[in-house]
């Protein structure tokens, strides 16, 4: 077991820490409790710290494939299928005896791509995400193999994980491996392979070193992991690559210290976003706001409330672009709606707190959140 040391306190941050089934697994071996003890007791320890952590675990297949008595992987996906649901149970359980220890919750979220391609899926996910959050709750995150089909194939965890990170606007992803992190070269056929500590992410010369003509490490996966962290990037998210085995990783890793290979985000999240709003979408929809709500939104930064908006118009869905129209009907901004059009349409003028005896339920306290739209 290794030995607890204190660090510095850090600047809070939310993280997602991502885990590869040759991790958990030991191999395929069997799920490794010992050290999946050891990341939860230093996930425990950067709660303490004030930063929020979300995990995505993979692991299930193969721990499925051990539970059945299966000598091999299967080929057919109804298969795979089957042992991915038999696995997560064990996996799940050995998470939640963990971080209960540590008198932490856990839940259990199944995501498939489609999940995070879906607008409206897409937000109802992070709703749940950032409410267990609030909470203080673990959420322990794996792609649903029950239901998939092609993507049971790749077993690309690394992708759903820069995924989430998305979602949530994470600051941090954190991909433990088997490695060490990424080498100029494969360093078990060329003795002259150097760690690669820092580079930026989306940099074309990271694919080609970890996916190029005769490398071993693009099969290992690790070209997955050098993608998926240039799609965290867009979201404003670094990444770094490291051996999950390394003692006290998380810790120190949060605590400054160069481990791995980090692989840093060039945009600000809300940057990228914003211009996204901006430039890329058309809007499905009209909110025509009062004086006090331009104002709000023009001039004091602050998100849009029901009550400062005076009508809808167009038909629009959860999550879908709306523009946000002065008395006039000039465009000041545009943003995402949490409501689609009808229930914004019974939220009118109304308070924050009269919200859900207006629709039996409240999704967000904002129409648009701030960091969900743009002026223009």
């Amino acid at each position: 077991m290794f030995v607890f040391q204190n660090y510095l306190m850090a600047k809070p941050k939310r993280i997602v820490v991502k885990i590869g089934s040759t991790l958990i697994t030991n191999h395929g071996a069997g799920v490794d409790r010992a050290l999946i003890h050891e990341w939860v007791r230093q996930i425990a320890a950067l709660t303490a710290q004030g930063h929020e952590v979300l995990v995505v675990s993979s692991g299930a297949i193969a721990e499925g494939i051990k539970r059945l008595g299966w000598k091999t992987r299967p080929h057919q996906v109804n298969q795979l299928q089957a042992a991915a649901a038999v696995g997560q149970m064990g996996i799940v359980q050995v998470y939640e005896s963990a971080f209960r220890e540590h008198a932490l919750g856990t839940a259990q979220i199944l995501l498939t791509h489609d999940d995070l391609s879906d607008r409206k899926r897409y937000l109802n996910a992070r709703s749940t995400l950032t409410t267990l959050i609030d909470l203080k709750i673990i959420p322990i995150i794996n792609e649903n193999d029950t239901v998939v089909t092609d993507e049971i194939k790749f077993g690309d965890n690394d992708t759903l994980a820069a995924l989430v990170a998305n979602l949530i606007e994470a600051d941090e992803l954190i991909i433990l491996t088997d490695q060490r992190g990424l080498f100029s070269a494969d360093p078990r056929k060329d003795a002259s392979a150097t760690l690669i500590a820092t580079a930026k992410a989306g940099e074309a010369r990271l694919e080609a070193m970890a996916g190029g003509s005769g490398s071993a490490l693009g099969t290992g996966g690790m070209l997955t992991k050098i993608l998926a962290a240039k799609k965290a990037a867009l979201s404003g998210a670094s990444t770094v690559i490291a051996d999950g085995r390394e003692a006290d990783v998380l810790l120190r890793l949060l605590s400054g210290e160069a481990i791995g290979t980090r692989l840093s985000a060039e945009s600000l999240s809300l940057q990228a976003k914003k211009t996204w709003l901006a430039g890329h979408l058309k809007t499905s929809g009209r909110f025509i706001l009062d004086a006090g709500a331009v104002k709000a939104l023009t001039q004091d930064g602050k998100s849009l409330l029901p009550i400062g908006v005076t009508s809808v118009e167009g038909s629009f869905e959860r999550g879908e672009v709306v523009s946000c129209m002065n008395a006039k009907g000039l465009e000041l901004a545009r943003g995402l709606s949490h409501y689609s059009s009808s229930e914004a349409a019974k939220i009118l003028r109304c308070a924050t707190t009269e919200i859900e005896a207006r629709l039996g339920y409240i999704a967000e306290p904002e129409l648009i959140h701030r960091n969900n739209l743009v002026l223009v």
